[in-house]
């Protein structure tokens, strides 16, 4: 009894050093465990579950050791938000000398306790779909960090192969040559000087009784010089993680298929290396794409946006997709825009970009609008010689909001249905780790749609949410997850 005293006593004193700002901790009994705060209170623009904190604490935090336990303790809508953040703090890839000759297999327990409302035990079907969102978050995040000598066109599609084959899914696959026969410019012009070739892959969900077709097109630049107009010695490290769109899409498609998803859903797969040689697109080339438009290059550094126009193109054209959302490190303008922790979201539908800031904040990866203004951006794209440029005029002139209208104009402006556009190029990474940024997003987004209650707990779509009255027609089609 006197041993429980002193234990409860100590557990107290611990709990009255702990003074978040923005967090705290304190190490107890020789760093053997650590009990540690996240902040009582955040910002409207923040995650309430403190998403990014977690992740931070348990990196500093955590003690070390072969076998290590995490007690979650917070509350039920907080639970998958805190759970992809925990997983972004373990990654998987690595090429350290010392972790091939480790014969004890390191192992992380996570125990989640829950407080106020519905703070029962949590259910079995809920860590089922904690397990598959957590593993979508660090697959996406092994492929960012691999680089293109591992991680190259052909090795991203037996990644896709991998889990066409869990899921009973043969991908289609579409490569070199054929892409140009077929009318796919941008995505061949882009790749076709490397020596792996680019390619156009597709993992289609079509189950009985689906009211509506989603298509997920991911930008998957496996590694991205700039091209002949080249990136600098300080701007090239890095670009292995040009392939974060098309990366997080796998994961999230994995995780959501396996939680049983009830609409048509393809997940548009956009691959490229964006190399230097004797093939190489040049400046002043014009390119054909997919949607029938033609693109003068001005910028060869400018890539993703004409993978993401073809692979948009064929979402719409041979998927007969309702809602179309591309996900992309499209712009490094992105970081300045919205910063390193929100990514940024343009779309042609004011309830969208209102849902892609809710389903932000409750899974963690956190969201931010930009101007969505064709009329009065879209003119920076004015060519002379073809339908368009493919880098604007202007580079003061919101030109995150202007690549992705460059994306959008290959569906046309007046398109009827749903184009959600998110720029993800600074929260990829942090520092100089992948973080799985767009599983959990697209999870928690399109969780109306899924059969599991937890997604559909952490979907803002069936909320109510501000819709300008002008649109309130036009978007009559788009709201069958709503």
């Amino acid at each position: 009894m006197e041993k429980k005293l002193k234990i409860r006593g100590l557990w107290q004193a611990a709990l009255s050093t702990l003074n978040p700002n923005p967090t705290d901790s304190c190490p107890l009994y020789l760093n053997y465990a650590t009990v540690a705060a996240l902040p009582s209170r955040v910002s409207r623009h923040n995650s309430p579950s403190a998403a990014h904190f977690i992740t931070r604490l348990v990196r500093t935090c955590l003690p070390p050791g072969a076998h290590r336990c995490i007690l979650m303790v917070c509350e039920q809508a907080d639970v998958f938000a805190s759970a992809c953040a925990l997983a972004r703090a373990f990654p998987l890839f690595t090429q350290r000398s010392g972790a091939s000759r480790r014969t004890e297999k390191k192992t992380v327990t996570v125990e989640f306790f829950l407080v106020g409302q519905d703070n029962g035990p949590v259910e079995v079907s809920t860590l089922q779909c904690l397990a598959n969102a957590t593993e979508g978050v660090r697959l996406a995040a092994r492929i960012v960090d691999t680089p293109c000598s591992e991680m190259n066109t052909d090795t991203f599609l037996e990644e896709i192969n991998k889990v066409g084959k869990e899921l009973g899914i043969v991908p289609t696959i579409i490569r070199d040559e054929e892409l140009q026969a077929r009318g796919f410019g941008g995505i061949y012009g882009v790749g076709k000087a490397a020596l792996h070739p680019p390619a156009l892959a597709v993992l289609s969900h079509t189950p009985d009784g689906a009211t509506q077709t989603i298509a997920w097109v991911g930008k998957g630049i496996v590694y991205d010089t700039g091209g002949l107009s080249i990136k600098g010695k300080t701007t090239m490290p890095g670009m292995k993680r040009d392939c974060g769109g098309a990366a997080a899409v796998l994961g999230a498609f994995r995780a959501a298929i396996k939680q049983g998803f009830k609409d048509n859903l393809h997940a548009v797969f956009c691959l490229a290396e964006n190399s230097v040689g004797p093939n190489a697109t040049r400046p002043d080339d014009i390119h054909l794409l997919y949607s029938g438009k033609t693109v003068e290059i001005n910028n060869t550094d400018a890539e993703g946006r004409l993978v993401l126009a073809d692979g948009v193109s064929y979402a719409c054209k041979d998927l007969g997709a309702d809602i179309i959302l591309d996900m992309a490190t499209l712009t490094g303008a992105q970081g300045i825009a919205t910063g390193k922790y929100h990514a940024a979201v343009l779309t042609n539908s004011a309830e969208w970009e209102a849902a892609c800031v809710k389903a932000g904040r409750k899974c963690g990866d956190l969201v931010h609008p930009l101007v969505y203004c064709p009329e009065l951006h879209f003119s920076e794209f004015t060519s002379a010689v073809a339908d368009m440029k493919n880098s604007v005029a202007d580079r003061d002139n919101s030109p995150s909001s202007c690549a992705g209208l460059f994306i959008a104009s290959h569906l046309g402006f007046d398109w009827p249905g749903v184009w959600v556009h998110l720029d993800i190029a600074a929260p990829v990474h942090a520092g100089e780790r992948a973080t799985g940024f767009g599983v959990a997003l697209l999870l928690a987004l399109f969780g109306r749609a899924s059969e599991d209650p937890l997604l559909n707990l952490v979907s803002p779509l069936g909320c109510e949410v501000d819709v300008q009255e002008g649109d309130m027609g036009r978007d009559s089609k788009r709201r069958k997850l709503v």
